[in-house]
């Protein structure tokens, strides 16, 4: 709609006209992303980052290396007159996943439906960390500009300025921000100091805060932001208490409508085609970037990543890598620091080469961005359609040990009752203590296998359940804890699952 509303089409709406197109993109694009970042955090189960902190170590380091260097390499072959260090610089930019574009595919029924948990969970957290983790491969690139002898003096100030102010510094004020923001925000909703609806909204508000505060001292909102959303729901009460209001949703949705509007009202489509790059080189190397920036190296660390269980999902993870707002932030980010060089007073930099690099930056981002969305926006649910990637697998014996241990933590000999929401969510529903006979190691995973072997006889390859699940752990109590964590680890359960479904409702298959 921004295309056709916009000076390419119908020309009712051109921003090129109000002045200062470069400051209110920036600015726009960033607090759209603060607070899509923020989302993103809050709703992540609890810990997460703590629980999945090799998984994220991976896709933030190799395979974020890989995707800048390889997108840089595909630009550097297929556009003339550059240096590989400028297509490193250009190249940065569209290295992040954009948590704009993973959100509206990793949330919502949609989601819920057809893409695993796990998965979800990790793309939207990487999403929301790698925008901000994007400016030490930024800032590389362009002190490599600035004098291309990699000297002590640039090692230095890239360590310090980029790993220290603006990536370690970020992440402690996020940290301390949403720590103060949940302990002062359950004080006052403990005392009944704030109405319901600023409690709804103050995710939003600690957005703007956060992104406010920080770049006033020039360090890196946007890595802030998810880290002070995280720290604000560690223990999962302000995602709890707002889970039944859709105020976040509907507020995102109208945030991510009015951004890629505008964004669709400035591409530049006469930079399309022009002396210094051509349309040709534009789609072939949107197409490259698409295929080998992220998939092959997702794929090949996937048995590196524990929160991919399958080829399946690692394949759908390192497919789904889209490429939004984010990269255009970025584009504007190094516009405005290329405009800072030059206007400054440093007098042994190339001027040529950071003009040429200005110049080109913005349509092949932006292009590749177009291309992003069309491709994700069309084949992720076309891909899916009929089809879920890996929620109608049914654990086998050897795997049970995994699925028993993402079980909730509950106390030794005590019974826990799931039952599903009016969405489908699976949620605790009371705790009652129980008194059973303690039982051997075999006794018990012999009970363990009787039970499967049941089920898959009577409903087929899965399980199925619809109006609740009855789960009852049982710890065999007669040892020590010595010996009851050694249960734990060798899968002494006695897990049985009751189910019932009628036969006029559409049934969910769960393991």
């Amino acid at each position: 709609m921004g295309l056709i509303l916009g000076p390419a089409c119908l020309r009712l709406i051109d921003p090129t006209v109000w002045g200062y197109k470069n400051a209110i993109t920036e600015e726009l694009t960033r607090i759209v992303l603060a607070i899509q970042i923020m989302t993103a955090a809050i709703n992540l189960p609890r810990a997460y980052i703590t629980r999945q902190f090799r998984s994220m170590i991976i896709m933030l380091l190799p395979v974020m290396s890989w995707m800048w260097i390889s997108s840089a390499a595909i630009i550097y072959f297929f556009i003339p007159d550059v240096t590989f260090v400028e297509t490193l610089l250009i190249a940065s930019c569209i290295t992040p996943t954009d948590p704009i574009l993973a959100n509206s595919v990793v949330q919502g029924s949609f989601a819920e439906k057809h893409i695993p948990p796990n998965v979800r969970h990790l793309l939207s957290a990487e999403s929301g960390v790698n925008d901000g983790m994007g400016f030490p491969f930024l800032f590389f690139a362009l002190f490599l500009l600035e004098s291309p002898k990699i000297t002590a003096t640039a090692v230095f100030q890239w360590f310090s300025f980029v790993w220290g102010y603006h990536i370690l510094l970020s992440i402690a004020i996020g940290i301390m921000i949403g720590w103060a923001a949940r302990k002062l925000l359950g004080l006052a909703e403990s005392r009944e100091w704030i109405d319901k609806e600023s409690f709804l909204v103050f995710a939003f508000a600690l957005a703007i805060f956060v992104v406010g505060g920080v770049s006033i001292i020039g360090s890196d909102a946007l890595l802030a932001c998810f880290f002070a959303g995280t720290s604000f729901s560690w223990d999962d009460w302000f995602r709890d208490e707002t889970h039944d209001a859709h105020l976040q949703d509907v507020i995102d949705l109208l945030l991510n409508l009015t951004i890629f509007m505008y964004i669709g009202m400035i591409l530049p489509w006469s930079s399309f085609n022009s002396d210094d790059i051509s349309l040709k080189s534009l789609i072939i190397i949107s197409v490259l970037i698409l295929i080998f920036r992220r998939l092959p190296i997702v794929v090949l660390f996937k048995g590196f990543i524990p929160a991919f269980h399958t080829f399946k999902e690692a394949a759908f993870a390192g497919y789904f890598g889209p490429i939004g707002i984010g990269a255009i932030f970025l584009a504007m980010t190094v516009e405005k620091e290329i405009g800072l060089r030059l206007g400054g007073e440093l007098t042994d930099i190339d001027e040529e080469s950071m003009l040429h690099v200005q110049k080109i930056t913005f349509p092949i981002v932006t292009f590749v961005v177009l291309s992003s969305v069309i491709v994700h926006g069309i084949t992720v649910p076309i891909l899916n359609i009929g089809s879920r990637i890996d929620m109608e697998r049914f654990p086998s014996i050897a795997s049970i040990s995994s699925q028993v241990a993402r079980l909730p933590v509950i106390d030794f000999v005590e019974s826990l009752t799931l039952e599903r929401d009016n969405k489908g969510r699976v949620r605790k529903k009371e705790k009652m203590k129980a008194e059973f006979a303690p039982k051997s190691s075999e006794e018990l995973y012999q009970d363990v296998h009787n039970s499967v072997m049941e089920e898959e006889q009577s409903e087929g390859n899965g399980v199925y359940t619809h109006n609740h699940i009855e789960t009852d752990v049982l710890i065999d109590s007669s040892g020590d804890e010595q010996s009851n964590q050694d249960n734990v680890n060798s899968v002494d359960y006695h897990w049985l699952q009751s189910s019932e479904c009628s036969s006029n409702a559409q049934c969910v298959r769960r393991p």
